[in-house]
């Protein structure tokens, strides 16, 4: 039987209470940033429910009053697999309908559910470093086409590992924030043999699927594939903001520099690998040509996730 929560919640909700993520909110009331789930047109603060006592007894997570009350989930996300699972568990038991400790206390409802459109949403986590995969083998074809011409598309190497760049990890922002159009070296012409300075004429959008780890490695030690999951926290949706014109000029020979580091757009809510197992599926063939053994996947890791860009001119859709 699936869970029903006593929060009324659309069918086309995005966050309904098998998806429970996690994010950084603060309000007119608390600015301070501090952790939050959303459950339908509400975000559920955190923190309130931590200081209630209703997260005290989560195996192997000490204090949730201080976690939960800092302006980033970084140390949420260093406890590990174990606790994210325990702490979204609980989290969704205690907002179905037959759980009566957060049901039935108005005082702490009051406190701890809010509108979503009261709430400023903040990036979830401090990035240290991202790193900018260029995994989908149509995008990589068609941009090669872009830049090398269709008989050169594909790098010979594209097909056996993973090719990817580290990407400028302070331009990482959260949805809803102003990205300036960037200003670079680009040739006027395609015949051009001398670059022209100025704003660039060719601004892209990429949408793409980033994901944060949580528990890392040791400096100098590996993480088998088969384990990657227990290190990923979760998933965002991504708009690397892309200058194709400054990109062009500038990718030979150490790859994108100015023309893809001067914005990244991120969704505000981390979506945990666990909310999204019901969608797992079998990633496209990994036979022709087979990868390396230590990238050869055995279980499904891909997605069924549909989705969709909208552009908005002049606020109408187009």
């Amino acid at each position: 039987m699936a869970i029903e929560t006593f929060i009324k919640v659309s069918k086309d909700s995005d966050f309904p209470i098998q998806n429970i993520p996690f994010g950084i909110i603060s309000t007119a009331e608390k600015q301070e940033p501090h952790a939050a789930t959303a459950i339908g047109d509400y975000a559920l603060d955190l923190l309130e429910i931590a200081k209630s006592g209703l997260l005290n007894d989560i195996t192997g997570f000490e204090n949730p009053v201080q976690v939960f009350g800092e302006p980033s989930l970084n140390t949420f996300m260093s406890l590990g697999r174990p606790v994210w699972k325990e702490t979204r568990l609980r989290i969704q038991n205690l907002l179905s309908k037959n759980e009566s400790k957060l049901r039935d206390d108005t005082e702490l409802l009051k406190k701890a559910l809010i509108p979503l459109s009261s709430v400023k949403m903040h990036l979830p986590a401090k990035i240290g470093d991202y790193t900018d995969f260029y995994c989908s083998r149509e995008h990589a074809t068609n941009v090669g086409i872009m830049f090398r011409g269709k008989d050169n598309a594909l790098q010979p190497n594209w097909l056996h590992i993973p090719v990817g760049y580290h990407g400028r990890a302070s331009s990482v922002v959260v949805s809803g924030t102003d990205i300036r159009r960037p200003a670079g070296q680009r040739l006027p012409a395609k015949d051009a043999k001398a670059p022209v300075f100025g704003p660039s004429v060719r601004l892209d959008i990429e949408l793409e699927v980033g994901w944060f780890v949580g528990t890392g490695n040791k400096l100098g030690e590996r993480i088998d594939i088969k384990d990657a999951k227990d290190h990923i926290f979760g998933l965002v949706l991504v708009n690397d903001w892309s200058a194709r014109d400054i990109q062009a000029w500038e990718y030979v020979p150490l790859g994108p520099f100015l023309g893809k580091s001067f914005g990244t757009t991120i969704s505000p809510w981390i979506v945990t690998l666990d909310a999204l197992e019901p969608f797992l599926v079998q990633g496209p063939s990994q036979a022709s040509p087979e990868p390396l053994p230590y990238l050869k996947e055995e279980e499904p890791s891909a997605y069924d996730v549909n989705l969709q860009v909208q552009i908005k001119r002049n606020c109408r859709s187009v």
